[in-house]
């Protein structure tokens, strides 16, 4: 989606990034439906939209209509969008026909898109009215996925910010919540180094089991997984949560340091957090430099997309010797960003938003060895000779932790690599 805003760049002196307001190329929020339930194994996302949400959803899974995921469309039709129609009674007979259909749905989450939003079709309200129609067998919740002045992970944020509220109480019980998507496989071995560590007891949010959801009081430690979940961290704070600060699990020195944050708060030793990560460090440290020489001395430039792009410099930077030419992000979040952005360095250029044609206006005048940027505009770059890598492909893998790490620097290697064995180099 594209969305024309009034320009305006100027620098932020106090965190060193330059701020650019204008023309964008992004994907919307219900992008986020995608992993979301794969993490959420019992939900069902119904997205009220247009048929483009529809073919958004169905092309970014890779899936078919009859495969019969655990995501729909609600089309709104053009007599729901001319107010001809009584939205909600159509509203209200779609998902008594899904519930039929599906009855081994947990929760239903109803999903806002633009159409919705500019009709002002209220699906809170609509929640609260289905969830007392249907009783505490389902749960049903809202949140929007917009991509109205949002980018696409911001989805989830929304998602885990609705239900924050319906989290338990946790009074004066201590726990470690950590918060953010991961694959299921990611959230297993965090668990074992937890447990190592002497941890817990931990909760993931969000969790496989969406009935299942985690306490939380003054004394939750919450740790971020993800880097875009702003709004859901306030929300945590305004029940009493103490965030950790810390690097995000990204790489050897990116997982030892959020590792070693949660045992600092924790009070666990020194010498038992290095027993404890020594052998997956070095792990990671090796399948990383299995890449390193097709990376190492490579130019890379950011486009704004995610909200990953600081941590994923700060790893190719740290761990793959590759050098930064400009590190673009959709909003930078002081808060959360602010050790991600002092491992980078004075002399990188951080740009916070997007304008979009002086932004390839750079990337055409560096000629960067790769390009970090979103699906629409990888194609254009790729027929100039310059190399792409999608954002939106980081989403979809697991790159978290010490047993990723080698991947999360395979995953950068490959186009070089393949450019290499293609014998494409002349056209740059």
């Amino acid at each position: 989606m594209t969305v024309s805003l009034a320009q305006d760049v100027s620098p932020s002196p106090p965190t060193g990034v330059t701020i650019e307001r204008g023309q964008r190329a992004v994907f919307c929020g219900l992008t986020s439906i995608i992993w979301l339930h794969r993490r959420i194994q019992d939900a069902f996302f119904l997205v009220v939209g247009s048929r483009t949400c529809a073919h958004l959803l169905q092309s970014a899974a890779g899936v078919m209509i009859f495969a019969e995921p655990r995501f729909a469309t609600a089309i709104l039709q053009e007599r729901d969008l001319a107010g001809l129609s009584d939205c909600h009674e159509e509203l209200d007979r779609v998902v008594a026909a899904l519930i039929q259909r599906r009855p081994d749905i947990k929760r239903l989450f109803l999903v806002g898109s633009c159409p919705s939003e500019v009709i002002k079709l209220d699906l809170h309200n609509a929640a609260h009215r289905l969830q007392q129609r249907m009783g505490e067998g389902l749960r049903i919740s809202a949140f929007s996925g917009s991509g109205i002045e949002t980018t696409f992970t911001q989805g989830e944020d929304q998602c885990l910010f609705n239900l924050v509220p319906e989290l338990p109480d946790a009074g004066a019980n201590r726990s470690l919540m950590v918060v953010g998507t991961l694959p299921d496989i990611v959230e297993d071995q965090f668990r074992r180094l937890f447990d190592q560590l002497g941890i817990g007891p931990v909760d993931f949010f969000p969790g496989r089991d969406s009935l299942r959801l985690p306490s939380v009081g003054s004394e939750t430690q919450v740790l971020l997984a993800q880097p875009y979940l702003s709004e859901t961290v306030r929300a945590l704070e305004g029940r009493g949560a103490q965030v950790i600060e810390a690097p995000f699990p990204l790489g050897a020195e990116g997982s030892s340091a959020w590792f070693s944050a949660a045992a600092r708060a924790w009070q666990v030793s020194d010498d038992v957090v290095q027993q404890v990560l020594k052998a997956p460090r070095l792990r990671a440290e090796r399948a990383v430099a299995a890449h390193r020489s097709a990376l190492e001395h490579r130019r890379i430039m950011f486009l704004p997309d995610s909200q990953l792009e600081i941590p994923l410099a700060r790893f190719l930077k740290q761990e793959c010797g590759m050098q930064l030419v400009e590190v673009g992000t959709p909003y930078f979040d002081q808060r959360t960003m602010s050790q991600e952005r002092e491992y980078l360095g004075a002399g990188v250029r951080v740009v916070e938003g997007q304008d979009l044609d002086p932004a390839l206006d750079r990337v055409r005048h560096e000629r960067p060895d790769l390009t970090v940027c979103g699906l629409g505009i990888a194609n254009p770059l790729e027929a100039l000779g310059l190399r792409t890598k999608w954002s939106i492909e980081l989403m979809f893998s697991p790159i978290q932790g010490f047993d990723q790490a080698g991947d999360l620097a395979g995953l950068f290697a490959r186009p070089l690599n393949r450019e290499a064995q293609l014998e494409v180099g002349s056209w740059t």
